[in-house]
């Protein structure tokens, strides 16, 4: 394998940094959560469309029915994870609304568990367990700031439910397909699916000022487009488990980036509970990580 030409952990932490930044960009923009999310995919769409163009577009013929089904489905559960995701941040914190939406890796498996029959570990039991306990610190915190706080905190974790069923839908569909044409094509059903979300919820696609423009588009460049491109970079010479552990630093630049921009105060629930998460994620990813390594020496005895 070549060596690189930049040093694939200084890529990793420079997308951990993109991707830190939804959160504030959603925060500062006067637009609906559903009008953010239409423009922020929207736009992404727009830059990659020359590229599919260019490139990609004989695939399509190779796409079998399933497939675009299963896209189509991964393409809505994305739509509707950012529409409540980006509305739970009217209602709660940064440092809760990204710690909460973390918990992806425990809804991930257990969904593999209830649809794929994927064996369970107790370690894996542990770790839940741990990463829940963590979560409801932050609730309890939250609700005795507001209701509504913890209000939006049950929206981040509906939109964490929701991205896992988009995972899962793509995830088998992503090794029969290439990155930029899978991504295009989910991207697309999401922007259409947000754009008559739009339509039936009666929220209007403009006027917006200039600054919300510039969000929509920083939103489709920095952690969109910047961030998880230099995930999907780095995974040739970084194991998906160092990424999936430098993702969880997320929370951590974006509640510095809300405490620094934005004046938002952190409590200490907030804290304790955001590191019981992230131990408990850290666990989980590391006992799954050993279990796939047994998987593959047992793969290469036979």
């Amino acid at each position: 394998m070549e060596a690189p030409r930049v040093n694939p952990y200084l890529a990793v932490a420079i997308g951990v940094v993109a991707v830190s930044t939804s959160a504030i960009l959603v925060k500062v923009s006067s637009a609906p959560s559903g009008v953010i999310a239409f423009y922020r995919l929207f736009f992404s769409v727009l830059f990659m469309l020359p590229v599919f163009l260019i490139k990609y577009v004989p695939e399509l013929r190779l796409i079998t029915k399933r497939d675009w089904v299963f896209s189509g489905v991964s393409g809505v559960f994305l739509a509707f994870h950012f529409i409540l995701w980006f509305e739970s941040l009217n209602y709660t914190s940064v440092a809760s609304s990204t710690v909460l939406v973390t918990l992806q890796p425990l809804f991930a498996f257990a969904g593999a568990y209830m649809f794929f029959k994927e064996k369970i570990s107790a370690k894996a039991i542990l770790s839940g367990i741990i990463a829940i306990a963590g979560s409801v610190i932050i609730s309890w915190g939250d609700f005795k700031i507001s209701g509504s706080a913890l209000f939006g905190d049950f929206l981040a974790i509906a939109a964490c439910a929701l991205v896992t069923v988009y995972l899962l839908f793509g995830q088998t569909v992503r090794k029969r397909m290439s990155l930029i044409t899978y991504t295009f094509i989910v991207y697309m059903i999401s922007t259409i699916t947000l754009f008559f979300y739009v339509l039936a919820v009666e929220e209007s696609f403009y006027p917006y000022g200039a600054s919300d423009w510039v969000y929509f588009i920083l939103l489709a460049l920095i952690p969109t487009l910047l961030g998880h491109t230099l995930f999907n970079w780095s995974i040739k010479w970084l194991s998906a488990s160092i990424i999936s552990m430098a993702i969880l630093f997320e929370p951590v630049g974006a509640t510095v980036l809300a405490y620094y921009l934005l004046g938002e105060n952190v409590i200490w629930t907030q804290v304790a509970g955001g590191l019981v998460v992230i131990a408990g994620i850290t666990l989980f990813l590391v006992d799954e990580r050993k279990m796939n390594m047994k998987k593959r020496a047992e793969i290469n005895s036979i």
